[in-house]
């Protein structure tokens, strides 16, 4: 297949765009600035709303993986907009686009999350669940709403509604492991807020099922089947590094360091089922945390 990825430099898209590779696919990456020749890369710039849509020319499959970090920065008004504009208008850019397309692929994977479902304590989430109050939840329903152009054009569309990414190369997991190899890592807040989780690895292979599975399509809940508790989250991350996890970082604590996002990222719990990945039969490499972190840090 050729297959198109926007996000391709970020931590799930590099990931992404090797595992393509091996397996014999053609890739283009969708960049806003020219990394080398350029052949097998497609231009687009969101924020000025053009694109190269001759770039997608034969291109049988889409991966739409841009947007900027929720946690790069506190929360200020600009940095919300920015974290809303580049994923609602890149996606309504591409999505435009790949429907005005004389040869259409076949299939959009489009990047969610899911901050769609809010702070909804212990209750059980599936894809049929209504969307969740706040600003997350605000900008995924956006989010999910810009791909109905592609959807309208018989575009296969499959909105994933991605978990806590763990990884050691990125993200919240990289973030945490210095104060927890230091012995200054504990349970935020109450620690009773649940944490949807997968590995990087399985997220790569949900994508490329998700890309091949002719019957998934709307929503997917791309999240490990064993959600677990940031207490079970701490004392399962500091077994493995062994080291002590008695070092709380209490509710007002993470509200005064970080605003706005610590309600929605830190303190916020999902306890979110892969429902349609299990009615399809896919088969996690990772379904459990320990096991996970231990493949990823040992």
């Amino acid at each position: 297949m050729i297959i198109a990825v926007t996000g391709s430099t970020g931590l799930v898209g590099s990931a992404l765009v090797d595992a393509l590779k091996t397996d014999g696919h053609s890739v283009r990456r969708v960049v806003r600035q020219s990394a080398g020749s350029g052949a097998d890369e497609i231009r687009w710039d969101p924020t000025a709303g053009t694109i190269d849509a001759v770039g997608f020319k034969d291109v049988d499959a889409v991966a739409h993986l841009a947007g900027e970090s929720v946690a790069a920065h506190r929360w200020t008004a600009a940095v919300k907009q920015e974290i809303r504009d580049s994923r609602v208008r890149g996606t309504n850019l591409l999505c435009q686009t790949l429907a005005g397309l004389a040869s259409k692929p076949s299939v959009l994977v489009s990047a969610s999350a899911i901050g769609y479902y809010g702070d909804r304590g212990d209750e059980r989430l599936e894809e049929s669940s209504p969307p969740g109050a706040g600003f997350l939840a605000d900008v995924c329903q956006q989010w999910e709403a810009a791909t109905n152009a592609a959807r309208d054009a018989d575009i296969r569309v499959v909105n994933l509604r991605i978990g806590v990414v763990l990884s050691r190369k990125g993200g919240a997991l990289a973030s945490m492991l210095t104060p927890f190899r230091l012995g200054a890592g504990g349970v935020i807040g109450s620690g009773q807020q649940y944490m949807s989780w997968i590995t990087l690895d399985d997220l790569v292979r949900v994508i490329q099922f998700a890309l091949h599975a002719s019957a998934i399509c709307g929503p997917v809940n791309a999240v490990a089947p064993e959600a677990v508790t940031n207490r079970e989250f701490t004392k399962s991350l500091g077994r493995v590094l062994s080291r002590p996890t008695i070092f709380p970082f209490p509710a007002f604590a993470a509200r005064l360091k970080f605003g706005e996002m610590a309600d929605e990222l830190l303190l916020a719990s999902a306890h979110v089922n892969p429902g349609a990945l299990s009615a399809a039969r896919f088969e996690f490499a990772y379904p459990q945390l320990e096991p996970a972190l231990r493949h990823l840090l040992v």
